[in-house]
């Protein structure tokens, strides 16, 4: 009989801690979706940033081995 009336009533302590919870998923819906959008937006710029610093590295490393690498052909055939 004890273990009924115990159950019936809710510790102070809980009922804060529920209306708290509420509180939080109320501010969190609009805090979540900005955040949303704010990360997609944000991975859109990385992702073009990584793809540029590829390009250039590719470039660099073309560039030094043509100026590197290539030889003048000299097209005079003439031994004397």
């Amino acid at each position: 009989m004890g273990r009924k009336d115990a159950s019936a009533t809710k510790l102070p302590v809980d009922q804060y801690r529920k209306q708290i919870g509420k509180q939080d998923y109320k501010k969190t819906k609009s805090f979540l979706k900005a955040t949303r959008l704010k990360a997609e937006a944000t991975t859109c710029g990385d992702a073009f940033l990584v793809v540029v610093s590829i390009l250039v590295f590719v470039l660099c490393v073309y560039a030094f081995f043509y100026l590197n690498l290539s030889t003048e052909v000299n097209l005079d055939l003439d031994m004397d």
